[in-house]
């Protein structure tokens, strides 16, 4: 049975778990954090109220607070802090803390038009989306202090809400927005792009749920969550199932679950449903097709614990909630000897094979269907399938899509992205035959469009990373690669493409690691890259770094190397003085490769130092 117990001494809390009789020590806990919607709001004039009349003030708030706290809770949110006429709440998903907002200003506007003027109350809301500290019941940071400050700046019965929640909402719900520019707030470093809602003016908009937190929402309900047709694949990340039935197992299993939640709440690519929808159904039995109407899902992630001593088995499948068949399954054994890790672990292995799956699902389903019927999403997911296939016509094929995509939703700013991206590979392979400097030009268009779209895209700040390395603008590149990789630190592509971009400027121990975090996240390999290439590149971060040996114990691992990788382990023999090794190698190389000359594709290679590029060549030469 697994147990926690806290020890507190006069400044440390330290935490063991008790398995099956064995004590395991856990690290000294660090703050919780999370990202959340946060929604602050009071009442206008409320001291001025209170001062002419308390009763009726307060009768009239007890009122007022029905409607709010009703909206909140219908919504999936919770209210964590209440000082007289002020409400802070959390909710899991952007989405449902502005149909909450939407919601309760509307209903508080027509009581105000049914009461006489002395019993009218006017709220003012502010949303923000941001990363906040968990303290028991209470969160705290600079999500929460936004929010606080943009309550004050909206209009009575108004809301507010920053450019980092716009940026969650804007293509999700039929609302209209007026940009109110950019605002300085107290005790917040950096100014805050802020929006105006413009109630009165939105669509009808659908409330994600007429249900308490604690009751699915049925099939038969008026609150149907159908997608718009743009709308990219929405997943929902059920409870894993506890198998021993042993309550303290719980806290692995909801924290393994709530984290994938959250990982996957900072990708644009990817709609997820909220953990506090997520949870309601926990301990329930599950209809997937009914799931999969009312919530308009595409894909459903479930999972599951077994321990037996010391050693858990954690199990992870992605299904098709239409057509029941299992899209993606794996299980995870580890040994319980320090929690922590063991949670992190599994997240990010699960984060990836998901994220993999789910772009390659959604590809298959857009193949099937005829051109004209697919959406912005899915020609920008076909225009990267042929983007990938490194061809003339994969090429011109990659931005017909790529054009289809931008004509289909011309905010889609990863359309832009990868249309740069296909442009560059166009005209550095000579598939394009346009003129160069007006497509380069049209290129370094397409890139910007999309960073002014969206520059808090992780997709947009990796091919901004990758564009620029390519033209050795290294301190622009780190700049987007750096923010790619605190933003999604768990992908693959742009773990290898920071890396790689380390040891090209200089930083191989580091970029080193990287690339070799890069190859044990995703061995398979996303996209374009395969197991070989990542291999490779440890090879090559390896021998820049001096660490010859570990260059030729990763050559054992690679099946087809690709040049480069010749070209690192082929250096490393000649620096360790291994002459004849070098010799078979070189023979093994033209055998492979006819038609290449090693030395030219090290001249492809970005070093800042050009010296390195060239102790590389004398060494194989």
């Amino acid at each position: 049975m697994l147990k926690i117990a806290i020890f507190k001494t006069a400044k440390k809390v330290k935490q063991t778990v008790t398995l099956n009789s064995k004590i395991i020590t856990m690290p000294e806990s660090k703050p919780r954090r999370k990202l959340a919607a946060i929604l602050a709001a009071d009442v206008v004039g409320f001291s001025k109220m209170m001062g002419e009349n308390e009763d009726r003030t307060l009768r009239n708030l007890k009122a007022c607070r029905t409607l709010t706290d009703e909206s909140i809770l219908e919504n999936h949110g919770r209210v964590f802090g209440s000082a007289g006429d002020s409400i802070i709440a959390e909710f899991g998903s952007p989405v449902d803390a502005i149909v909450a907002a939407v919601e309760f200003q509307t209903n508080l506007q027509d009581r105000n038009n049914e009461v006489d003027s002395e019993d009218q109350m006017h709220f003012r809301v502010g949303l923000n989306m941001g990363d906040v500290i968990i303290e028991g019941d209470n969160l705290y940071g600079d999500g929460v202090n936004v929010a606080a400050r943009l309550e004050p700046l909206a209009e009575p019965g108004g809301i507010l809400i920053s450019g980092k929640f716009h940026d969650e909402v804007r293509r999700k719900l039929k609302l209209v927005f007026e940009s109110k520019g950019v605002q300085e707030m107290k005790n917040i470093d950096e100014p805050v792009s802020t929006f105006k809602v413009m109630l009165g003016q939105e669509a009808q908009v659908d409330s994600p749920s007429s249900a308490s937190p604690s009751t699915p929402v049925s099939s038969n309900s008026t609150a149907n969550l159908s997608k718009p047709p743009n709308e990219k694949p929405r997943l929902i990340v059920l409870p894993f199932s506890n198998l021993n039935n042993v309550e303290d197992n719980d806290f692995l299993v909801d924290g393994i679950v709530e984290d994938i939640i959250t990982e996957f709440s900072r990708l644009n690519s990817i709609e997820i449903i909220s953990r506090n929808t997520a949870f309601a159904f926990k301990g329930k039995e599950v209809d997937n097709v009914q799931i999969a109407n009312d919530y308009g899902i595409d894909y459903i992630a479930t999972g599951s614990i077994r321990s037996s001593g010391s050693r858990i088995r954690i199990s992870a499948e992605l299904t098709d909630p239409v057509t029941g068949s299992s899209i993606w399954s794996e299980r995870y054994d580890r040994t319980m000897e320090d929690v922590f890790e063991v949670q992190d672990e599994i997240v990010r292995k699960i984060m990836v094979a998901l994220l993999g799956k789910l772009e390659t699902a959604s590809l298959e389903r857009a193949k099937r269907k005829p051109t004209e019927s697919l959406t912005s999403y899915e020609y920008l997911l076909r225009g990267r399938d042929f983007h990938h296939k490194f061809s003339k016509d994969g090429v011109l094929s990659a931005l017909e899509m790529l054009d289809k995509s931008i004509e289909a939703d011309p905010e889609n700013a990863q359309a832009y992205a990868w249309k740069a991206c296909s442009i560059g590979q166009g005209l550095f392979n000579g598939y394009i035959e346009a003129d160069f400097d007006e497509t380069l030009t049209e290129g370094k268009n397409m890139i910007e469009k999309a960073m002014e779209l969206d520059d808090n895209d992780f997709e947009c700040n990796r091919l901004m990373h990758e564009i620029n390395k390519a033209y050795e603008e290294f301190e622009k590149s780190e700049f987007y690669g750096k923010k790619a990789y605190d933003m999604n630190p768990n992908d693959p592509r742009i773990v290898s493409g920071y890396g790689e971009l380390l040891v090209l400027t200089g930083r191989a121990e580091k970029g080193t690691e990287l690339l070799i975090k890069a190859y044990e996240l995703d061995p398979v390999g996303l996209g374009g890259s395969n197991a070989d290439k990542r291999l490779g590149d440890v090879m090559l971060g390896a021998y820049v770094k001096g660490d010859h040996q570990q260059c030729l114990e990763y050559d054992k691992k690679v099946g087809k190397k690709q040049p480069i990788a010749w070209a690192a382990k082929i250096a490393s023999l000649s620096a360790l003085k291994q002459k004849n090794d070098k010799e078979a190698e070189l023979s093994k190389f033209e055998t492979a490769y006819p038609n290449i000359v090693l030395s030219e594709e090290i001249d492809k290679l970005h070093f800042q130092d050009g010296t390195v590029k060239q102790t590389m060549k004398d060494l194989i030469a």
